[in-house]
């Protein structure tokens, strides 16, 4: 089996447990944001949806659980470790192979910061329809294409005499 070409490793003191909020907007940043009440502030009651004012534009969130069996997790980039593995092998031990040290395969790497099983939609003044909305229906469609590639199912073949 080849080596793999990206690898995910997991917190050392374990993940925290977070939500993951889906905005109808583009955020132009992408560095570090102190948490303040004053800017994020969601509240629900029990009987309406989860409510919250972004730049004075009320939104109205959805929390959409993740399927049984699977997890998400928040990711951060590091550095990239080269493949140390050898490319091929030994074809006699008198042959000495001098791999070219520029050649080597980058590996991607991500550390893992928290862990989530549900994601909050947010939508403009309503919540989303689930049979509509792009992020709902292109999670249930992504998990229903992996889990049919990925099943051990083998139809039986069929002869032609």
């Amino acid at each position: 089996m080849p080596p793999p070409l990206f690898t995910v490793e997991s917190g050392t003191s374990g993940e925290e447990k977070t939500t993951v909020n889906l905005l109808p907007c583009r955020i132009h940043h992408d560095g570090d944001v102190n948490p303040s009440d004053a800017f994020w502030n969601p509240t629900s009651t029990e009987d309406s949806a989860p409510t919250v004012y972004l730049r004075g534009r009320k939104l109205q969130g959805k929390a959409v659980k993740l399927p049984e069996g699977y997890r998400g997790l928040v990711v951060e980039k590091t550095d990239a470790k080269a493949d140390t593995s050898s490319k091929g092998e030994a074809i006699d031990e008198d042959i000495e192979v001098i791999e070219n040290p520029n050649d080597q395969l980058q590996v991607g790497a991500m550390q893992g910061k928290a862990a989530f099983d549900e994601l909050m939609i947010w939508g403009h003044e309503s919540t989303s329809d689930a049979n509509v909305d792009p992020y709902v229906r292109g999670m249930e469609e992504w998990i229903a294409f992996a889990e049919e590639i990925h099943s051990s199912q083998t139809e039986p073949e069929v002869s032609t005499k």
